[in-house]
């Protein structure tokens, strides 16, 4: 590379050339050594907008809307779409929730969105029973409710597309299906995340035969680039697009019952013909004049998302700053609280008794925040939630995944996140269907005070149950205004997910950026425990880290998280997208 000249000349000049090395070294200094992420592209449309966490499943979801589909058909054609080229992440054979968000259709409409909240995640087989992952000596056997069979639940994803399409879509259910049905049949390259996936999940993978023969070739993984073609999803997806009910009552529903019954699993025809998405009440909450909903019980995204917004109240972090210790203490000790009270209280609200609206009342909110000191950092056996008998008093007033986002030219909108939970599920695959299975019954509470994949704990409330729902962290969020739309978006994470959304609509609300710089922010995460507040590495000044650690916080920096995506509305009312930087996603507009 050729050196500009001014810069030549000054290494002909040591003692110049030394002033020079030195004061770039301040300057990095200064400026605390932060690694730099590329800031996500915002792209822009008045017609639609579809982001997902692939630009082939976005494509997809514009395909649709430029049939003259809506963002229903959009949304489902992207869904099916990722569960063919994400099958690491979600799937049909996993589950998930949605939001779906449609404007006042008059001006005397009560000035709101009608924001309605189907779940479709995935059910506990009837025959799971509450130990059925431990030992004769009362112990959890390793990775009993990860691997193989037995680790799979009742997937909802077919029948939740299919529903949310039967009430709002408006083309064929065979239209909005066809574009995966390519994808499947015809192939497509395979990206680096992609194989670092597969490797991640060799052994168990190679220990499934039908799973070893689609994601690698003879036991070896795919090389970056090389043509990945699904066959017998193709096939799957071709009789799903006939009829959705084979998935449940047919071919589909037979193939996988025989799969568990020859592999020692749970599930068997009558679970799946039992099977039905239920529509739900979304959580909703006032932050700073806007209504944020999110999903309500069996996840906890939602209660804890306005439980945080909560507890900020009228705090002006805008004046504080966006990486401001101050800031990040306030939320890490919010964050600290929520995870608290959903390791006791949130579970399957057909099984439990969740105490939602005390949860996210003001009242409750408050005198959390008066447990918060600002100067130091509770250590998280500190914190406990309040009995049972506290918290009525509240009542008064007023418990890996794939996100993607789709608004469209009348501004209706879907947030909807869905997973098979950790890569790759299960790692088996139904023989013959080209399903991935998953394997949710690990957000279970397998054991009283044992933590899952993602470190999270549970107790009774979250107990397995035959048909019971597992606890989810996943929170698709609609932002709205005075009958106007102001966001959506949600992330994958596991149980970073609802911290992960909670920022989303900070950075978007309270400190104005755009799209990708939104969903490009730094982030953190508390879940109370372990208790640890997880920060990302390279991406805050050093002297900001210390001052959190004066504070208390035990600090663990790991690189880059979740794979977030959000539209907005900007002042002059255009559609902007963004997907996350750290993963391969894509914003796609709608063109004239």
């Amino acid at each position: 590379m050729q050196l500009q000249p001014r810069i030549a000349r000054l290494l002909w000049y040591p003692r110049l050339f030394q002033s020079f090395i030195c004061l770039l070294i301040i300057i990095i200094w200064a400026t605390g050594c932060q690694s730099q992420l590329k800031v996500a592209e915002s792209p822009r449309s008045q017609l639609g907008m579809v982001v997902s966490a692939d630009p082939l499943a976005s494509q997809a979801g514009i395909d649709i809307l430029k049939q003259g589909g809506n963002a229903v058909d959009a949304a489902v054609a992207t869904t099916f779409a990722i569960s063919v080229v994400e099958p690491f992440s979600a799937g049909i054979g996993g589950g998930g929730f949605l939001l779906v968000g449609f404007p006042p259709t008059t001006p005397q409409a009560e000035d709101s969105y009608d924001i309605q909240a189907l779940d479709f995640r995935e059910r506990a087989p009837k025959a799971a029973t509450r130990d059925m992952y431990l030992d004769d000596a009362g112990k959890v056997q390793p990775r009993s409710s990860l691997d193989g069979h037995l680790a799979a639940g009742i997937p909802g994803t077919v029948a939740g597309l299919y529903t949310v399409h039967q009430y709002y879509g408006n083309l064929p259910w065979a239209t909005v299906v066809s574009p995966a049905i390519r994808l499947a049949e015809d192939g497509f390259p395979v990206s680096d995340y992609f194989v670092r996936s597969v490797k991640r999940r060799q052994d168990v993978i190679n220990n499934n035969p039908a799973a070893k023969a689609i994601f690698t070739r003879n036991g070896e993984p795919y090389q970056p680039g090389e043509v990945l073609i699904q066959q017998d999803l193709a096939t799957t997806l071709k009789r799903i697009a006939e009829d959705p009910n084979s998935f449940y009552r047919g071919e589909i529903a037979e193939a996988i019952a025989a799969d568990m019954a020859k592999n020692g699993g749970l599930m068997t025809l009558d679970d799946l013909k039992a099977y039905t998405p239920i529509w739900r009440k979304p959580v909703c909450g006032e932050f700073r004049e806007t209504q944020v909903c999110s999903m309500p019980p069996p996840s906890s995204g939602g209660v804890h998302l306005v439980q945080i917004l909560n507890m900020i109240g009228d705090t002006n972090l805008k004046r504080w700053g966006r990486q401001n210790p101050d800031t990040l203490h306030l939320l890490a000790e919010a964050m600290r609280i929520a995870y608290a009270d959903r390791a006791t209280y949130l579970g399957d609200p057909d099984f439990v008794t969740v105490p939602v609206e005390a949860l996210t009342s003001l009242a409750y909110a408050n005198q959390q925040r008066q447990a918060i000191n600002m100067k130091k950092a509770r250590n998280s056996t500190q914190v406990k939630p309040v009995d049972e008998a506290t918290l009525q008093r509240y009542l008064w007033e007023s418990p890996q995944t794939s996100h993607l986002t789709v608004v469209d030219n009348e501004r209706n909108v879907v947030s909807l996140t869905f997973t098979i939970n950790g890569s790759f599920g299960a790692a088996v695959v139904a023989e013959g269907t080209g399903i991935v299975l998953n394997n949710e019954m690990d957000d279970f509470a397998v054991a009283p005070g044992v933590p899952n994949l993602y470190g999270l704990v549970g107790g009774e409330a979250n107990a397995i149950a035959p048909l019971k729902t597992p606890l989810s962290s996943m929170s698709p969020v609609i932002v709205t205004k005075d009958g106007e739309f102001v966001m959506a978006g949600g992330s994958p994470g596991g149980s970073t997910i609802i911290t992960t959304a909670l920022q989303l609509v900070l950075n978007v609300v309270e400190f104005d950026m755009n799209a990708g710089e939104a969903v490009s922010e730094p982030r953190i995460h508390h879940q109370w425990l372990p208790d640890k507040l997880i920060v990302e590495k390279g991406r805050m000044k050093p002297a900001t880290l210390d001052k959190l650690r004066r504070r208390g916080h035990n600090l663990d920096e790991w690189d880059g998280w979740g794979n977030a995506n959000l539209i907005r509305v900007t002042s002059n009312g255009m559609l902007e997208g963004a997907a996350d930087p750290r993963r391969e996603g894509a914003a796609i507009g709608l063109d004239n």
